[in-house]
């Protein structure tokens, strides 16, 4: 048992409706695209097989069962025990998992890369600044020179497409309520918090914690592509490398 599998029950809100999903998570249409998503990944940050690749919010460890598929050596973490025994039951050779909390990493200059995709760990840490505290913590993993692709929900698209949901205006963060299915297909409503980002808020971000932003762009699940930022989808893919320097600042960002 590694360090992150003994930490106790309900670190987050997160934890229990992960638990009732279950395998039904990648019944989810925004599952269907892993493949695509790998491909423009591995190229856009220059992966090769032999590479070592953390996964920080790995879920069922749809990502880094494709990245160890093409050989790279791929170490995902998550919040969740169900997820990650989801992910540990199929892992290829080469990908490893365990339980962590996002907030606890404590990785230094061990990873070639690093992936933080379809709102995991970061995005879902919104309170009293948990996503920098995500966000340093990927940074610090890295090699100096090693790269990131992280994607964040749009604050356009909240306000523009979805006037259903509850958009705080202050802080960015996005409640809306859902109904999930575990695998017996039994449901439960459920609350969901995503903390959302314009591309200015991203780059401060990163910046503020040595990563140097190359690119912000609009992506969608199962169509990463480089693209400008548009108010038109859901989601933004940061790619960035980290600097030799180290972050700029780490507790003042607006």
């Amino acid at each position: 048992m590694s360090d992150g599998d003994a930490l106790e029950p309900a670190a987050h809100w997160f934890e229990p409706l992960a638990d009732h999903l279950g395998s039904a998570y990648l019944r989810y249409s925004f599952t269907k695209g892993t493949r695509q998503e790998v491909d423009y990944v591995m190229s856009a940050l220059g992966l090769e097989p032999g590479m070592r690749v953390l996964d920080v919010g790995c879920g069922p460890g749809r990502h880094a069962h494709e990245l160890g598929r093409r050989g790279v050596r791929v170490h995902g973490i998550d919040i969740s025990t169900r997820f990650v025994e989801l992910a540990r039951a199929d892992a290829p050779p080469g990908a490893t998992f365990e339980r962590l909390d996002a907030r606890s990493m404590t990785f230094d200059e061990e990873f070639d890369a690093a992936i933080c995709l379809c709102q995991g760990a970061f995005g879902l840490m919104t309170v009293d600044g948990h996503d920098q505290t995500v966000l340093a913590g990927i940074a610090r993993a890295l090699r100096p020179g090693g790269r990131l692709a992280l994607s964040a929900f749009s604050s356009y698209f909240v306000v523009k497409h979805w006037p259903e949901s509850e958009f705080d205006a202050d802080t960015g963060v996005n409640h809306e309520r859902t109904a999930i299915r575990n695998e017996a297909g039994e449901s439960i409503e459920t609350s969901l918090w995503t903390g959302c980002y314009t591309p200015r808020e991203l780059r401060l971000l990163c910046v503020a914690h040595g990563l140097e932003v190359t690119a912000v762009n609009s992506v969608e699940p199962g169509a990463y592509r480089t693209e400008p930022p548009s108010v038109d989808t859901a989601e933004f893919l940061v790619l960035a490398t980290r600097s030799s320097s180290g972050p700029d600042c780490v507790d003042d960002v607006p």
